[in-house]
């Protein structure tokens, strides 16, 4: 078993665990022990489909898909380092584990047969409940190529978690967020291609929100993807110096 599956399976009950899997992937373990996986890249999927070095995986896989039961999955769109066509379907084979995709996946989902009562299609302005975790889907904006896409904010042991996914930055939304309540952690894009926020704009968007912790991510699997955690660090410090701030390592869990 990977350190990371022992890690997450050994936290803490009764406290709320944060994980970083890479990319835009992360875990959330209830203080009763329940999980949710987000947009979990798990494979070398991505490298196979697009057939060049610039999406070969510069990260190592830390957790393989059949050590740990979820009891959610969210896609945030089905572009895939986000909806991991390798994965999803190891991870979903318990039949247990409940998968929230947004509307565009269905596609990749009939291809890749996994119909059933345990795949739901989202949409933003959709709310869901799955054992502990409430979650509120919201609008993102990642352009032509996933019209659909989602962010959400997840709700568990009254902490509050703002996936923002894919989207560029779009400043008149930070009311409809906020109006969800306060935010524990924001985390968010900073790769600044394919139509997604740069360093300094989410840094913008972040500091705009109020969370109380913003975490960035999108950076450091891919070649083509871009994304400077250093260069956002610096930003956040000399713009923000208030904002509390975490650049989280690959596998590192943290307590919200």
């Amino acid at each position: 078993m990977n350190d990371t599956a022992i890690r997450i399976l050994s936290a803490k009950l009764g406290e709320t665990h944060l994980f970083f899997i890479g990319q835009a992937g992360y875990i959330i373990k209830s203080k009763n022990g329940q999980l949710l996986g987000f947009d979990l890249c798990l494979s070398e999927c991505v490298e196979r489909v697009e057939g060049h070095m610039g999406f070969k995986r510069l990260v190592p896989k830390i957790l393989d898909p059949f050590e740990l039961q979820f009891d959610c999955l969210v896609a945030t769109h089905p572009h895939f380092d986000h909806f991991d066509m390798d994965a999803i379907p190891q991870l979903m084979s318990n039949h247990h584990t409940k998968l929230f995709a947004s509307i565009n996946c269905e596609a990749e989902v009939n291809r890749l047969m996994m119909t059933g009562e345990n795949t739901l299609y989202i949409k933003p302005g959709d709310s869901v409940d799955c054992g502990e975790f409430h979650i509120d889907f919201v609008e993102c904006d990642h352009g032509k190529g996933a019209p659909d896409a989602v962010g959400a904010v997840i709700t568990v042991d009254g902490k509050k978690v703002y996936m923002a996914g894919d989207t560029c930055l779009r400043m008149d939304r930070v009311n409809d967020i906020k109006n969800l309540g306060q935010l524990d952690v924001v985390i968010g894009p900073i790769n600044g291609a394919f139509g997604n926020m740069n360093e300094k704009e989410f840094a913008e968007y972040a500091h705009a929100l109020g969370s109380k912790l913003t975490i960035p991510c999108h950076f450091g699997m891919f070649a083509t993807h871009g994304g400077n955690p250093g260069r956002f660090l610096e930003i956040m410090r000399n713009e923000y110096p208030d904002d509390r701030v975490l650049l989280m390592s690959l596998g590192e869990g943290i307590i919200i």
